[in-house]
């Protein structure tokens, strides 16, 4: 079995520099894309690498953290659009030939914290 964790290297380092012939050699035929929280998904290595070349703005990633096992990683990245950052945390699984079969990724959004636990946090 081949290193998940180094095809999702591969993946990601790949989206950045918009080599899109290589990203897609990262994807199984079959990959399933899913966005739980706008309930979208994509089903597809076709249509998952058009979704990626067809993404708007001029964003930029930089992984946070990687965690891997066999059969699945799960990563944090910082990603800039512009002047805008946000993050999103990424969980992959693979199949036998070693490509990324299932990708799922949340987008938290920043919020203010509730009143009354400032004596416990600091801001940063």
């Amino acid at each position: 079995m081949t290193d998940l964790r180094k095809t999702v290297e591969r993946f990601w380092a790949t989206a950045e520099a918009r080599e899109w012939d290589a990203f897609a050699d990262t994807l199984a035929e079959d990959v399933t894309y899913t966005l739980p929280q706008t309930r979208e998904r994509i089903s597809g290595r076709e249509r998952y690498v058009q979704f990626n070349r067809e993404y708007p703005g001029d964003w930029h990633l930089r992984i946070e953290r990687i965690v891997a096992e066999p059969g699945q990683v799960v990563t944090w990245a910082h990603v800039t659009v512009g002047l805008e950052e946000m993050y999103a945390v990424s969980f992959f699984t693979g199949d036998g030939s070693g490509r990324i079969s299932t990708i799922t990724d949340f987008w938290p959004e920043p919020y203010e914290p509730p009143a009354g636990r400032e004596h416990l946090t600091e801001r940063y």
